[in-house]
């Protein structure tokens, strides 16, 4: 099993990957998440290892990737979509663990410019959120709550993901999404 991991809100992230690490997943993580998982004793492998790529731009482009998005999306219940991603190299991940820069805390500062606040527009983020939700149905867990973290530990101790939980995180991943673009929406149009 395979786990993404790229947080802003590094709160119960090390005790997560503590978890995910004792029962035998790997954990792919880039920037800051992965020096705290890596401070905190884990072994990592840097998300530069599965894309092929970078980190580049000042962190801007690390998770956005064919390797990332296709190992969220195909559908592993479709067996045409498993042989073409084994074809392609593409190695699932199974749970990602994601939340945005803070955006809204940035611009509630009144002295915010539109620069500084353009700098906590996430998009790899949301880019992982949104395909892990989408494919919630085909064993994919999504978590952007540092809260719904010892819920997933207890539910990964104890076996598999169920179905009914995976669309509950699915629609709190939307949800989240949708919150952070109209954050954003809020913002540059003066709201």
């Amino acid at each position: 099993m395979r786990a993404l991991l790229s947080v802003s809100n590094k709160q119960g992230i090390a005790e997560l990957g503590s978890t995910l690490a004792d029962l035998g997943w790997e954990l792919v993580s880039s920037g800051g998440t992965r020096r705290a998982l890596e401070e905190a004793g884990l072994t990592v492998t840097p998300i530069e290892s599965v894309t092929g790529n970078p980190e580049a731009f000042d962190g801007r482009m690390k998770t956005i990737s064919f390797q990332i998005e296709s190992a969220l999306l195909y559908d592993r219940t479709n067996p045409e979509h498993v042989m073409q991603a084994e074809d392609l190299g593409i190695v699932p991940i199974d749970l990602v663990v994601c939340n945005f820069y803070p955006f809204e805390r940035t611009v509630a500062d009144p002295d915010i410019t539109d620069r500084q606040a353009i700098e906590q527009i996430d998009i790899g983020g949301p880019c992982m959120v949104r395909a892990a939700a989408k494919n919630f149905h085909a064993g994919i867990t999504v978590v952007v709550d540092p809260a719904d973290y010892p819920e997933v530990q207890d539910i990964l101790r104890v076996g598999e993901v169920p179905e009914d939980f995976r669309r509950q995180m699915a629609a709190k991943a939307f949800h989240h999404t949708a919150e952070y673009e109209r954050a954003i929406d809020f913002f540059f149009s003066g709201g």
